[in-house]
């Protein structure tokens, strides 16, 4: 049939095997054989077990077995010996160090090789990067760095044509439509649902359009694969040196001769594959993590499976690649379905959801993506400035670009790759520091003609109150840079200053309105003997688009700037601004309302942190624990972090530029909640950890907020920054869900915000977040985010040990993050529809860049 493609079974005998049933495909009324495309590949994880460097030498090989540099030394080699064969490769990280070390001549041969289509460049990036925990920008300069090295170096046309994310623990519309606005031609991953894929598998639907945005529609639609081995060979066909298969035995003369035995099962596997595809091609993927370090054994294993399957002549076999196999897929002219939603949470059995890595490792979480902020304006001012000789952005594009790797932000590695990651995140942040300090330096010697030299000195610890470029002297300048292109007079500039006697001038000279807080109890705590200083400096500074702007700040002989008025309330407590009024409970010293005094709209609310007990595999239905991929809770129940009531103590800061409320949960769970003066957003600060685990339970932490809201099952979370999705409770959008896990089931990734509606009443409660967590609404009206996770079990899915992070101190991690809370009109907030998304998501995605980047901005510069 010439619009449709029926598989029909016939069973033959062929050159004196066993009988085997193999596939026929009958294409517009003339019979053909199955195509199988063979395609050999290696995953290789920039960073897993081993760390990067470990990973490309062949070092530490007592944690895991593997030398990416011996991979592609050998098999260049493979490739040239026969011309017929084909290798496709995708980490760009690995492969531009290996090319930076080979001779001429090797790079001749390579660039034939590619020439010619033996050596194939799949998806790259500079990594493979996860697709929970990334934003769009990160994931966009990730590729940026590999493709630019491609075709720098091999030329445009040689540019992939397929991505390839094989091994990322599901998978992100908003992934699928950067690939199609990027002009990839098609996307093939390993890993969806169990459930799913045992669905699809059912109705052959592994192939698929994939329309990864509804506002930008049909520019963002990617042909779409599910591979059916994950990306491993099939059962019984791996040669790798590592692998007990049975290699290729067909000397007639040896006891072991296997051909026949080999061939049938071969056949009989690519039957079964083809079964649930609706064309007469099949693609086979041959290889798997860090493997064809000796690649002769794969090569001369698969040269002989071809010949003595060709041999048969029931199939049509030959090496190949994803992009060849996609053109074949394309000449057989069929109508696909098309899918709009995504492929998250992925479980890969019913008590396994791996939801858990949304939130593993949140301070890494945090510093990649304070970074990948910090990155942007290092480039621009660059850019502004003119390139230095000895200094520039590249290193920390690199180190961000290796951050985003599936098990590198995920928060899936080993705790010293963790640390390794950290380190060369470090590394170039201290370049970029550098680069960002001369640059604004120079520019600010230049606009005010002055010939005096400054010293630019960055505080990297202003989270904590440390920065004693500010709190041990008497008098500095701090310049403060915006690299938005819109005017901002609402930048709050917050540093640590040692006596309350201090002024602050701008530019013109004139005084500039300011306040001084105490530290607070929670960071004298996180911080301990990092820095002395006693009270925070907080002034509103107003900053040019893409300029700066400079205030001086200096010791003063009377009070100039406001001291807060502090406080420990025992009734409610009201902070307001001209957009926020919010109103925390005498009695539980939780919030308990939030009103905007621009549109009416009062939102009731309790907001509390709550623990779950993970799971250490005792139950009667499986003996899954929770891991640093894997969310399982213990039951359902959550606990407060103190006692029955949960009640925290306060302790409230007032001013005019900032009003705070300290609440105090427990030894190890505090938060500020804040109100600037004009900003049109609540801002929550926590600080949790060391997570207590002195009772031997493995905790998770989430912030809930209980509303009043009706939202009859449904919330919204961003995907990569971007557009928002529904979300809906025990639901999936193309199969019927079991779910087995009603807690960890349901969370989804929040890259920058998560928000319920109550369509009736118009109301609106959104939640963005500075680094990406996993979040739900178990119950109508709800918010909960997990901010937090100590685990004392592996989920046993490759890492080797326990989430159990030691922090600076080694007693375990201290985590402090910001959220931002709105309750508006839905009219007036972030509307998931086609008509206002890419407005909203463009608008609030520059929020949170200029949160990151004017963090990262402010510099204090110091005479010599």
């Amino acid at each position: 049939t010439s619009a449709r493609v029926k598989h029909v079974r016939k069973t033959m005998c062929a050159n004196g095997l066993a009988s085997v049933t193999f596939l026929v495909v009958l294409v517009a009324g003339r019979a053909d054989l199955l195509n199988v495309h063979v395609v050999p590949h290696t995953h290789d994880d920039v960073g897993w077990l081993k760390t990067v460097d470990q990973y490309y030498y062949g070092a530490n090989n007592s944690i895991q077995h593997a030398g990416v540099q011996y991979i592609l030394d050998g098999v260049i080699q493979e490739l040239a010996d026969d011309p017929s064969r084909t290798f496709i490769y995708v980490e760009m990280a690995f492969f531009t160090r290996w090319w930076n070390e080979q001779t001429d001549v090797t790079k001749a041969l390579v660039h034939k090789l590619v020439e010619d289509g033996q050596l194939e460049f799949i998806n790259g990036g500079w990594c493979m990067n996860d697709e929970a925990s990334t934003d769009y920008n990160a994931i966009i300069d990730q590729m940026s760095e590999g493709l630019r090295f491609i075709s720098n170096t091999f030329g445009a046309k040689h540019r992939p044509r397929i991505a390839w994310h094989i091994d990322p623990f599901g998978h992100s519309a908003e992934q699928a439509s950067l690939f199609a606005m990027m002009g990839f031609d098609g996307f093939f991953f390993g890993r969806i649902d169990y459930d799913d894929k045992n669905h699809r598998l059912n109705n052959s639907e592994l192939e698929m359009i994939w329309r990864g945005s509804e506002s930008l529609g049909q520019q963002t639609e990617i042909f779409t694969g599910v591979l059916y081995n994950g990306y491993g060979p099939p059962g019984g066909f791996c040669f790798d040196q590592r692998c007990a298969d049975q290699p290729i035995m067909d000397d007639r003369d040896l006891f072991d001769y296997n051909v026949d035995e080999r061939v049938t099962a071969f056949l009989k596997a690519c039957v079964d594959q083809a079964s649930h595809y609706r064309t007469d091609n099949i693609m086979l993927t041959m290889g798997s993590d860090f493997q064809y370090e000796n690649a002769n054994t794969w090569y001369k294993n698969l040269d002989k499976l071809i010949y003595h399957v060709k041999m048969t002549k029931s199939v049509n076999i030959f090496y190949s690649t994803p992009s060849r196999y996609l053109d074949a897929v394309h000449q057989a002219n069929l109508t696909w379905n098309v899918k709009t939603d995504d492929f998250f949470p992925y479980a890969d059995c019913p008590w396994c959801y791996w939801t858990g890595y949304f939130t593993s490792r949140p301070a890494l979480k945090g510093y990649v993506r304070h970074l990948n902020g910090y990155l942007q304006t290092c480039r621009q001012l660059e850019a502004m400035h003119g390139l230095f000789a000895d200094i520039s952005p590249v290193k920390l594009g690199k180190a961000v670009g290796v951050a985003q790797h599936h098990d590198a932000v995920s928060g899936t590695e080993k705790q010293h790759v963790a640390n390794d990651y950290a380190t060369r995140l470090h590394i170039g942040q201290v370049e970029c520091d550098e680069l960002v300090g001369r640059a604004v330096g120079e520019m600010s010697v230049k606009e005010s003609a002055s010939t005096a030299p400054l010293k630019v000195a960055t505080c990297e610890y202003l989270n904590i109150s440390v920065c004693p470029a500010t709190s041990d002297v008497d008098s500095f300048d701090i310049i403060v840079y915006n690299p938005v292109g819109r005017h901002d007079d609402s930048v709050v500039v917050r540093v640590p200053v040692n006596s309350e006697k201090v002024i602050v001038m701008d530019a013109m000279a004139t005084d500039v309105a300011c306040q001084i807080l105490p530290v607070s109890p929670a960071t004298l705590s996180v911080r301990g003997d990092r820095g002395d200083a006693q009270y925070d400096l907080v002034f509103i500074a107003t900053v040019p688009p893409l300029g700066y702007n400079t205030y001086f700040i200096r010791r003063a002989t009377s009070q100039q700037c406001t001291v807060s008025t502090v406080t420990q309330p025992t009734t409610d407590t009201i902070i307001s601004n001209s957009h926020y009024k919010l109103t925390v409970d005498g009695r539980s010293g939780r919030i308990k309302e939030v009103a905007n005094q621009m549109s009416g709209t009062v939102v009731t609310m309790d907001q509390q942190f709550l623990w779950y007990w993970s799971s250490e595999g005792h139950n009667k239905n499986s003996s899954q624990p929770s891991g640093a991929y894997i969310f399982r809770p213990n039951s359902s129940d959550s606990y407060p972090v103190n006692n029955v009531s949960n009640k925290a103590s306060l302790t409230v800061a007032m001013g005019p530029i900032v009003q705070e409320v300290w609440q105090n949960f427990s030894s190890f769970a505090y938060q500020v909640v804040r109100l600037y003066a004009n900003t049109n957003h609540v801002e929550l600060e926590y600080t949790i950890g060391p997570i207590d685990v002195k009772d031997k339970k493995g905790k998770e932490i989430i912030s809930r907020y209980t509303t009043n809201l009706a939202t009859d099952k449904m919330w919204y979370t961003d995907a990569n920054g971007r557009e928002m999705k529904l979300r809906v409770r025990d639901t999936r959008a193309t199969w019927k869900l079991n779910n087995t896990e009603p807690v960890a089931g349901n969370y989804y990734p929040v890259n920058s915000r998560i928000s319920i509606q109550d369509v009736d009443s118009n109301v609106q409660l959104t939640v963005l977040t500075d680094r990406s967590q996993g979040g739900s609404s178990l119950y109508d009206g709800s918010v909960e985010l997990m901010v937090h996770r100590r685990i004392l079990k592996d989920d046993s899915r490759g890492v080797g040990e326990s989430l159990n992070e030691p922090g600076v101190t080694g007693d375990g991690l201290v985590v402090r993050g910001s959220l931002r809370l709105y309750a508006r009109t839905s009219s007036l907030s972030v509307i998931p529809n086609k008509v206002n998304i890419s407005y909203w998501s463009t608008r609030l995605r520059n929020q949170l860049e200029n949160i990151a980047c004017l963090e990262r901005s402010c510099y204090c510069l110091l005479p010599l």
